[in-house]
């Protein structure tokens, strides 16, 4: 296969270098980290977000504010000594261009750039335009959107990377299309040469931009049928405005969503257009914590060459696997403790909620009857939570706020702690440290959950809604619980029962029993875990890749 461009907003590589949000750009990381493992010729092309997505601060009632501190690339990234050059509003607009270099286990490297608006030769505007991730307004945006869509062609025309085919990831990236037809591609090569992948039916996920701001920006770019793209495969605004991911699918046709649940969902979002499904994995050697990686290195050798390995999990002992366990426990019930004060009970079950605080992810679902909860959780259960809401989402940050009261409210009989500033490093402590993973979004609404995936590749059964890739990975009652039959219509008061008789009639009483019946259930979550990794997924992408040439 020849040289792929992986185009990507947004990308978490590690924690300290905080140009992510959420799922899209860590699993974007994944992406490139398996690309590398797998030794597939791929470079990566981002922004840099000097202030990145902020970070997070709540006070003692659950209020959320935000800092930005300053992210210095020189401190993570290799400056290249290249500047690349776009028109923009009347003017040029600088990006200094830095890199990392992504090594895969047997030494492969996969370059990714960054783009960089912060140049000395720019107006205080452009240089400010690419501060923040998701920051500002549709006028940052269109402007963020360009650079990375345009000037990431550009970009590789410079590094005389002869690439291909293109992987764009989610709809920011659509501009990248444009300036390939205005070098010369036929609309024919695009079908053929380009990939699309949406994440999400959640509208707020995919930019609309008026056309006059889209003129004013790209110009001469813009195709004379451009509104009539948009139109073509089902925009539910009638091409009132640029929608980037509709535009996306006219121009790319090969689509893939990253469930097969969200494919079914996608198709009815892009007027029944054929979206291939192509769940979304975890890279293994990232996701897994130090105390089970050390675990695997023993009894399941060669596991990280080969993450298939992880489906014999069945011959790990119970003792083994609960000393590893237990290790991980007190060592999150001390990190804890020391960042909320809360203390957990060594012989509670511990119940995990960690992810972006969407309101469709329902976040206080689980506190809807405070009383029927104590009465089945009192003495028995503990909760940890953690997450970010988007700096203008209100809805979020009430969420937030719902969670601290209920943790007032329960405090005497059952422990809640908030783990401020989630991030990468809070990510792998959580889903490696408490006992069930609980997931309970709005059906059809969560596109694939992988943070649910590195809970189970830690030995943490799930306990979740059958949305994103649980319906592929649950067997209830053996390797985690499904909550509920597959509804999609939205019931929180009968979702909340759901949960609850859940925990009380299979969860509890399995975790009471202990023994082989707790370690039945992490083992089948281990092995479970194998068919959900960035090596799968990257074998399974690397179809479309081959079929660039």
């Amino acid at each position: 296969m020849g040289l792929v461009g992986y185009f990507t907003a947004e990308i978490g590589l590690w924690s300290e270098l905080h140009t992510y949000s959420g799922g899209l750009g860590v699993l974007a990381g994944d992406h490139v980290k398996s690309a590398a493992d797998a030794e597939i010729d791929l470079v990566g092309v981002t922004l840099l977000y000097r202030e990145g997505y902020g970070r997070q601060h709540i006070d003692d009632d659950g209020n959320q504010t935000e800092s930005f501190g300053a992210i210095d690339p020189s401190d993570h990234l290799i400056d290249t000594g290249l500047d690349l050059t776009l028109p923009l509003d009347g003017d040029t607009l600088y990006a200094k261009i830095w890199k990392v270099e992504v090594v895969g286990v047997t030494g492969h490297v996969v370059p990714v750039y960054f783009l960089d608006t912060h140049h000395p030769k720019n107006s205080e505007y452009h240089q400010s335009m690419g501060a923040r991730l998701y920051g500002g307004n549709d006028d940052v945006r269109i402007r963020q959107e360009y650079l990375l869509g345009v000037g990431g062609i550009r970009l590789l025309n410079m590094l005389r990377k002869d690439f291909a085919g293109l992987h764009l990831n989610e709809g920011h990236c659509t501009f990248a299309l444009l300036e390939l037809l205005n070098q010369g591609w036929t609309r024919d090569e695009l079908s053929k040469r380009i990939l699309f992948t949406t994440h999400t039916p959640v509208p707020a996920g995919h930019d609309r931009f008026d056309w006059e701001d889209v003129n004013e920006v790209l110009g001469d770019l813009l195709p004379d049928d451009v509104v009539e793209l948009v139109k073509s495969v089902g925009d539910p605004e009638d091409g009132a405005r640029c929608s980037m991911s509709h535009l996306a699918v006219a121009l790319a046709e090969q689509v893939n969503a990253v469930s097969n649940l969200n494919a079914q969902v996608a198709s009815n979002m892009f007027d029944n257009y054929h979206i291939h499904p192509l769940t979304n994995g975890v890279h293994h050697i990232t996701w897994t914590s130090p105390t089970m990686s050390e675990l695997y290195d023993e009894k399941l050798p060669g596991w990280k060459h080969d993450p298939t390995q992880l489906s014999y999990a069945g011959s790990l002992s119970d003792e083994d696997l609960a000393e590893a366990r237990s290790k991980n426990r007190k060592i999150f019930r001390e990190l804890v403790k020391v960042s909320t004060g809360v203390e957990l009970e060594e012989k509670r079950l511990t119940i995990g909620f960690a992810r972006r605080f969407a309101t469709y992810k329902r976040a206080n679902l689980v506190f809807k009857d405070l009383a029927r909860l104590s009465e089945i959780g009192a003495g028995k259960i503990q909760f940890v939570f953690s997450g970010k809401a988007h700096p203008r989402d209100e809805g979020g940050k009430q969420l937030i706020r719902d969670i601290y009261g209920s943790a007032k409210h329960l405090e005497q009989e059952i422990p809640v702690a908030f783990l401020e500033n989630y991030d990468m490093d809070t990510g792998l402590a959580i889903t490696s440290g408490v006992d069930i993973w609980l997931n309970n979004p709005i059906r059809p609404m969560e596109a694939s959950g992988t943070s649910g995936m590195k809970a189970a590749m830690n030995g943490v059964p799930n306990c979740s809604i059958l949305d994103g890739w649980w319906p592929e990975g649950c067997e209830h009652g053996v390797n985690g619980w499904a909550i509920g039959e597959s509804e999609d219509d939205r019931d929180d008061d009968r979702d909340a029962e759901n949960i609850y008789n859940v925990l009380e009639e299979l969860v509890i009483p399995a975790w009471e029993k202990g023994g082989s019946v707790w370690a039945n259930i992490m083992r089948s979550s281990i092995a479970t875990s194998a068919r959900f990794t960035g090596a799968r997924m990257i074998a399974e992408y690397k179809r479309f890749y081959d079929a660039f040439e």
